[in-house]
């Protein structure tokens, strides 16, 4: 191949690259909607129960709380808990974050499902 080929080879490269960014961040980005925590990242998915555990505090309903943290995964939410403690408690949470984790890890613990009549 000579090299007014090659240098042809990479301009379409170029352009290709430049046409599909400008294609897929300004003309037709991906939009999330609707979507549920079990998608983020551990830190959001930390962040997610640690709002649960704030929201625990303020009405302390044990239901609405499981409910919440059921979007998560399919463990208990008694385990999704106890790993968001453990992880607030390995990356420096301040020690109110810590005891609302705590407050709903009991309360999940100790939570029986009500069955709808």
């Amino acid at each position: 191949m000579s090299s007014s080929n090659i240098l042809k080879v990479i301009i379409a490269i170029a352009i290709g690259a430049g046409i599909g960014l400008i294609y897929g961040w300004v003309i037709d980005p991906i939009e999330y909607v609707d979507v549920t925590p079990n998608i983020l990242r551990q830190d959001y998915q930390i962040d997610y129960v640690l709002m649960t555990a704030e929201a625990y505090h303020y009405d302390f309903d044990a239901q609405i709380a499981a409910k919440r943290l059921a979007i998560l995964g399919s463990e208990s939410p008694a385990e999704i808990v106890a790993k968001a403690l453990q992880y607030a408690n390995n990356n420096n949470f301040s020690e109110l974050e810590i005891q609302s984790l705590q407050t709903l890890l009991t309360a999940m613990q100790t939570y029986q499902p009500q069955e709808n009549p």
